[in-house]
C-alpha cells in the first residue's frame, strides 16, 4: 500500500511547486487548502494527488481531513506550508497569524499525534531573526525577536514542533528562507508593482524609500533545497537551516526598475520616504547559508537573477 503524504496549504505558491516534485518520486499525495489564496488550477491533475478543502485552523476540520487523507494509506509525513503570507495584514490583526500560522501549525502536530506520523516538515521564515541590522543571519543567532506578527507565530510554530519532537516525532525539518519568487505568484513585491502599474501604467509608487535590500530565491531552488534535506539521513532530529542565495540581496528600487522595464517602460518610479515599506519590514539583512552550502546545494541563481526570472514569469501570468 502506498504512503501517504500530506501537503498543507499545498495549492499555495511554495506548494504548488512542490507537489509536482512528490508526485514525480511515485507518492500518493494529499493537499488540505482552505483557498484563501492557493488556487485549484496550480496544482497538476494527477490520480495519485488528492485534494481536500478545510481550514487547518480548525479542530474539527483537521481531524477530518486527516481522516480523509489515512483511508487513501499510511500517512509518512506531514509538509507545513499552510500560513498566513500578507505581513501587513498581520500587522493590522493579529489573530490574522496566530489563526493561519500557528494555530495550523499546532492543530497539525495534534492531528499527527492521533495519526501516528513521525515526520514534520515546516516552511519557516527568516523572518524569525527579527531587525539586527548587519549581523549576519546564521542559524545560532539567539535570542530571536522577530518585529511582526507573522515572524512571531513562525518561530512560535518551530518551538512547537521542536517540543513535538520530544516527544513522538521522529524528525523535524525547520526550513528558513528569505523572499520566494516565482510562479504561481499569489503575493510580493513583484507582482504588486505589476498589478500597481496595470492600474497607473505612468508611474509606479514604491512604498520606503527604494534603499531596502533583500535576499531573494527562486521557488525551484527552494523546492530543491528542501528536498535535498530531507533525503539526508545524517540529520539531527531537529534539523534547521537558513535557505537562500549567497549573495547580500538587491534593493527594492532595482526590482522596481527592472519591473518598470518589462512591463511599462515609460512609467516613471515614485519612492516615499524611509527604509520600511510597512510595520514589521526588516529593511536590510544579510542571510547566510553556509550549512546548506557545506550539504553540497547552491541555488542556481542569485537574488537579482531570481527576481529577473520572476518578473518575466509573473508578468507572463498577469497577461503581460
Amino acid at each position: 500500500m502506498n504512503q501517504i503524504i500530506f501537503v498543507a496549504g499545498g495549492a499555495g505558491f511554495v506548494g504548488a511547486n512542490l507537489v509536482p516534485r512528490l508526485l514525480e518520486e511515485g507518492a500518493v499525495v494529499v493537499v488540505a487548502d482552505n483557498f484563501c489564496r492557493g488556487l485549484r488550477d496550480a496544482l497538476p491533475h494527477h490520480e495519485r494527488l488528492h485534494v481536500i478543502e478545510a481550514d487547518l485552523a480548525d479542530r474539527a476540520a483537521t481531524a477530518q481531513a486527516f481522516e480523509q487523507a489515512a483511508a487513501l494509506g499510511p500517512l509518512k509525513e506531514v509538509w507545513h506550508l499552510a500560513a498566513n503570507s500578507d505581513i501587513p495584514a498581520g500587522v493590522e490583526d493579529s489573530d490574522v497569524d496566530f489563526k493561519d500560522t500557528f494555530r495550523t501549525t499546532f492543530e497539525l502536530l495534534r492531528a499527527m499525534r492521533a495519526h501516528g506520523v513521525k515526520h514534520f516538515h515546516f516552511a519557516s521564515s527568516s523572518a524569525v531573526y527579527g531587525d539586527l541590522g548587519n549581523q549576519p543571519l546564521h542559524e545560532g543567532l539567539g535570542p530571536l525577536l522577530p518585529i511582526s506578527n507573522y515572524g512571531a507565530m513562525k518561530l512560535a510554530s518551530e518551538a512547537q514542533a521542536s517540543a513535538a519532537a520530544e516527544s513522538f516525532l521522529e524528525r523535524v525539518n525547520l526550513f528558513r528562507f528569505p523572499n520566494v519568487v516565482g510562479v504561481p505568484a499569489t503575493h510580493g513585491v513583484i507582482l504588486d508593482f505589476i498589478n500597481k502599474l496595470a492600474r497607473t501604467p505612468d508611474n509606479l509608487v514604491v512604498l520606503g524609500d527604494g534603499t531596502q535590500q533583500k535576499a531573494y530565491l527562486h521557488v525551484s531552488d527552494l523546492v530543491n533545497a528542501m528536498l535535498m534535506v530531507r533525503a539526508r539521513n545524517d540529520s539531527r532530529k531537529v534539523e534547521l537551516v537558513n535557505i537562500g542565495p549567497t549573495d547580500e540581496g538587491i534593493t527594492v528600487r532595482r526590482i522596481a526598475e527592472m519591473v518598470v522595464a518589462r512591463v511599462a517602460p515609460t512609467a516613471t518610479l515614485s519612492f516615499g520616504q524611509g527604509n520600511k515599506g510597512w510595520v514589521g519590514d526588516v529593511p536590510k539583512f544579510t542571510y547566510l547559508t553556509d550549512k546548506m552550502q557545506a550539504y553540497g546545494w547552491q541555488p542556481s541563481v542569485s537574488s537579482a537573477g531570481a527576481v529577473e526570472r520572476a518578473i518575466d514569469e509573473i508578468a507572463r501570468q498577469q497577461g503581460h
